[in-house]
């Protein structure tokens, strides 16, 4: 009987670029809309305010998330066409690299040889790129879909507290923002764990108390100055 598992590896590059752009348009945007309903400004001030913050998180998040994982990939490429030239310029000492390394693993000595042997036979890179340099199909640096992944749900996140901005009248303002971007930020951290199959509370928790701290504080600046927008 063939037994199917399923892992959830493969979604760790677009899952943690989408997470962290959803909670950072929520926590930012909300933060933005605190801080400056906080100063006393009009409900036109803090929409425009809120609108520009969503403009420019998503195209900075676009851009952090395609450089740094940019340079991850170039980093990848590197190692790889260093260990490329080492196997053309000295295969027997790659070989005996490879075989070293199963051996530390667990395989004995003749074991180990002869997997690095059919290993090396079949795709000599990949094995050396996977078992020495830790890079993987699965787990490579992929920044365009990283930047967009980041930038549309950042998007996504940020319209949250802008609806409530629409919704809810300006003297409500404060405690219906906190409010409401707590549970998106709690639920946002339920689905993620659910993709990634961790515990659903703890990352709720987690992401809602971090949440809570970032708003907190930007309402008490935005509270201290008091400078009307």
């Amino acid at each position: 009987m063939r037994h199917i598992e399923r892992h959830r590896t493969h979604r760790i590059g677009w899952l943690r670029a989408a997470v962290l752009g959803a909670n950072d348009g929520i926590v930012s945007t909300a933060s933005l809309v605190l801080g400056v309903a906080a100063a006393g400004a009009e409900a036109k001030s803090i929409l425009v305010a809120g609108i520009a913050g969503l403009v420019a998180g998503a195209m900075s998040m676009a851009a952090g998330e395609y450089v740094s994982v940019s340079s991850q990939a170039d980093t990848e490429r590197a190692d790889l066409d260093r260990e490329r030239k080492e196997l053309q310029t000295d295969p027997a000492n790659e070989l005996a690299e490879l075989t070293a390394i199963y051996v530390a693993r667990g395989l004995d000595p003749a074991l180990a040889a002869s997997v690095a042997a059919q290993l090396t036979a079949h795709d000599a890179l990949g094995a050396h790129g996977r078992d020495e340099l830790g890079i993987s199909e699965v787990l490579n640096a992929r920044p365009v879909q990283a930047a967009l992944a980041s930038a549309a749900t950042f998007a996504v996140g940020a319209v949250l507290p802008l609806l409530i901005v629409f919704l809810v009248p300006t003297s409500a303002l404060l405690w219906a923002v906190s409010g409401c971007s707590l549970f998106f930020l709690a639920f946002l951290g339920a689905v993620a764990a659910r993709a990634g199959g961790a515990s659903m509370l703890q990352a709720a928790a987690r992401v809602a108390f971090w949440g809570a701290l970032a708003m907190a504080l930007t309402a008490g600046v935005g509270a201290i100055f008091g400078v009307a927008v």
